[in-house]
This record gives structure tokens, sequence and C-alpha cells, in this order.
């Protein structure tokens, strides 16, 4: 456990096409536009196309993802609305980008400051805006151009504001993602009464992080493989269950139990290592020597008790970097069964109360395994921890497993715009199993 702590649509229009006849770039749009200048101009209102590209940085995110959307204004019916010639780099757009479909709403994009001069009378320039947004629904989600603003600061402050004309409906859909939805953590694992016995006994299974009320096998496994033993039983209100399993394959090396109609990784426990001994009187002249290795256990260090993330300034949001404290995984139980390493976050709570939510807070993992070690561990997608949990990092199940593992993490807080300056801290849990 780590305490983490920061400072504070419409249908699809017809295909573009680009001069000469060639196809648009992707994610090109056409729609009429009513730009009105500032009073202080004098101008009338310019109506007229607006040529715009939208893309996203990730079109198959998950849930939980950050994706950056980015908006280019390629043409306008927008003018300069001053009398004398504007400079370079004085024009500041900002718009919005309208979601539809899974997910709903707009994110604000932003550009800074980068034209080449505008003559007197003549169209503002491209710009091009940026901005993100966290994905909250999985399934198809639409982005469409929306209202756009050219701010220019010579001589005076003025806004030329350009909005979808409501004559030509909607703004027709730039592109779309599909979002999977966030992967969580299973809980199910078992752990026996015993690690051997001769061909035929039973070994109490008690098995723990089931669907309370569900149907559960438990069964023999060889490797991979599912072998002849098998019982059933059912999971108690806490999701518990005790079976009584005979072990009469003397293939079995493990024990699993799971719900459903087969042994999967969503739904099913680790194995459990469990060795049959088959009992042969020794030939005449000769002994039996044995040597016993003594399974140990599944443990794990992490240096540090308190995680410090980057400072915000108030008002811009942004991103809190920082890395969990190194984690150092070692297994030395000896049987078939791999690991996982679970991260939960809460929300971070800081002055007055104010919080931010745990779901700002993502991760990009890294796992190293050490020399030797019969197992390779594997990092843990990047993306959201939240309170529901993420993997940070993971072993799996295999003949042979074993070693000596270390994990860390860079961890990045998402702060939104104008938080009440203060600390904010949360509480990171880390479980292996």
């Amino acid at each position: 456990m780590a305490v983490l702590a920061a400072a504070a649509g419409g249908g699809l229009g017809a295909p573009a096409v680009a001069e000469g006849g060639e196809p648009a770039p992707a994610g090109q749009v056409g729609f009429p536009t009513h730009c009105v200048p500032p009073q202080e101009a004098g101008l009338p209102p310019a109506d007229g196309p607006t040529t715009a590209v939208l893309t996203v940085d990730n079109p198959a995110p998950r849930v939980g993802d950050t994706v950056t959307v980015t908006y280019r204004v390629a043409a306008t019916p927008a003018v300069n609305p001053l009398t004398t010639e504007l400079p370079v780099d004085v024009v500041t757009p900002t718009a919005v980008v309208v979601l539809a479909g899974a997910q709903r709403g707009e994110v604000t994009v932003v550009g800074a400051k980068r034209n080449d001069p505008v003559r007197v009378g003549e169209a503002l320039p491209a710009v091009t805006m940026t901005g993100t947004f966290t994905v909250t629904a999985p399934g198809e989600t639409t982005f469409a151009p929306g209202a756009y603003t050219l701010h220019t600061s010579h001589l005076l402050d003025l806004d030329t504001t350009c909005t979808p004309a409501a004559a030509g409906g909607p703004p027709p859909v730039a592109g779309r993602l599909t979002a999977s939805p966030a992967p969580t953590a299973n809980p199910r694992a078992v752990a026996l009464g015993g690690a051997s016995g001769g061909p035929g006994a039973s070994v109490r299974v008690t098995g723990t992080g089931f669907t309370p009320g569900a149907a559960v096998t438990v069964s023999g496994r060889a490797g991979a493989a599912a072998t002849a033993d098998r019982v059933t039983a059912t999971a108690d209100e806490l999701g518990v269950v005790v079976a009584e399993l005979p072990v009469r394959d003397r293939t079995t090396t493990a024990v699993v139990a799971y719900e459903g109609p087969a042994w999967t990784a969503e739904r099913g426990s680790g194995p459990g290592a469990y060795t049959v001994i088959a009992e042969t009187p020794p030939r005449a002249g000769t002994q039996k020597v044995t040597a016993t290795v003594e399974p140990g256990a599944l443990t794990m260090t992490q240096a540090g008790e308190s995680v410090a993330l980057g400072a915000i300034s108030y008002g811009d949001g942004g991103a809190a970097v920082g890395r969990i404290g190194t984690v150092t995984v070692r297994d030395a139980r000896g049987g078939p069964a791999g690991w996982s390493l679970i991260g939960k976050v809460s929300d971070f709570t800081g002055p007055g109360g104010v919080r931010i939510p745990g779901g700002k807070l993502s991760w990009t993992p890294v796992c190293v395994t050490a020399a030797g070690s019969p197992s390779v561990c594997a990092a843990g997608s990047a993306g959201v921890v939240g309170e529901d949990g993420a993997v940070l990092a993971s072993a799996p199940d295999a003949g042979a497993v074993g070693g000596t593992f270390t994990v860390d993490a860079t961890v990045t807080l998402r702060v939104p715009p104008y938080t009440p300056p203060g600390a904010y801290t949360a509480v990171l849990t880390l479980t292996l199993s």
C-alpha cells in the first residue's frame, strides 16, 4: 500500500474531395458556417463553407484511456477583423468537438498562436487545435466538428465566432472510435489442504472470490490440460466454496476452480500445486533415498511508503507525473501456478474535502525478470488504475514457475483545470495472488 500525493451526432456526410478530384485526407469534412465578427470591426457576418480535419490518436481505446483529439480548420469564411494587416502569431483558436453514440458530450480543444500575416479583408489562416478526453463508455463513439472561435490580439483583443449553420443541419461525422471495456482484476483463488497424497486420496479445496451462489467446478490439471479429477460445489454468500476432491488421475499436478463450462482466465482461479505419490515396493538389494525440497511462499516487498507527484498550476490543470516505489516479487512456491499483482486506488482528497476521482490516475507498468528465473513476468497494460483495480504485472501458469521479478510503473494523475490549490492524497493498494 502506498500513499500518492499531488499538488495542485448526425450521420456521415458525403466523402470530402480534395482539389484535383483526389480523395480528401481521413477525417476531413466540409460544412456550412455562420461566422460573426467582433462588434468593434463593423463587419457583416460571413457565411460560407468550413473545411476541417478531425483525428484521434487512438481509434480503439479501452474505457478509462485518455484520447487526444486534433481539430484543424483548413479553410474558413472568417476574415481579418481589422483595417490593418494582422502580423504573425496573433491568432489563438479554440473550439469544441462533439461526441455522440456510446459517449456523448463536448471536448474543448485549443491551439497555439501560430499564423502567417493576414492582409486586410483576407480569410483568417488555417489553425490546429488539440484537446483530450477520458473514455467512459464501451462501444462506438463518433466525433464531429463544433463551433470554433478565432481570437486576434493585435491592437485589440477581438473574437470571431463561427458556428455550423442551422440550415445545413448538424456538421458531418468526421470519424469514429470503438472502445472496449476496461480490464478487471480476477479475485478468484484456491488453497489446498495438502500438497500431496496417494492415488485416490482426497484433498480439501477452499476457493475464494467467486460469485455468490455460483456453481463452481473444482478440477485437476496436468499443466494446461484438465484431468479426470472433478467435483462441483456452490459458492456461499461470501463467494467462498469448499470441496473435497478425490485425486485418482496420477497425471494431476495441480487443482483449479472455475465458474462456467470451462476454465478461463477471467472466471477461473490460478492452480494450486498437488503431487500424486505412487508408492512402489523396493526391489531386493535396493534402498530408496529421498531428498525433500520444501515449497516456499509468494511474497513481495516495496521500496518506500509514499509517492510524490509533480505540481500542477492552478487554472491550467494537466498531468501530475510520478513513479511508484519499486516492488520486488519473489515466487518460491515451486508449483505450476502463476501470479498477478493488482493495484487499486482511492479518490484523491484535498482541502475542504474536494476530491479528484481515482479514475483520473493511470499508469504505465514495467516488469523485469531476474536472471535464472523459470518464469517470465509480463507488465500490465498501460491505462487507468481506478477503484476497480488493474493488473500491474503477472506471470502465467506453466510447468516450471518461480523466480524474482522487479516491478515499476510511471503514474499520471489528470488534474482538472481550476482544481483548488492544496495537497491531494489517495491510497494505492497492491495485492499479490
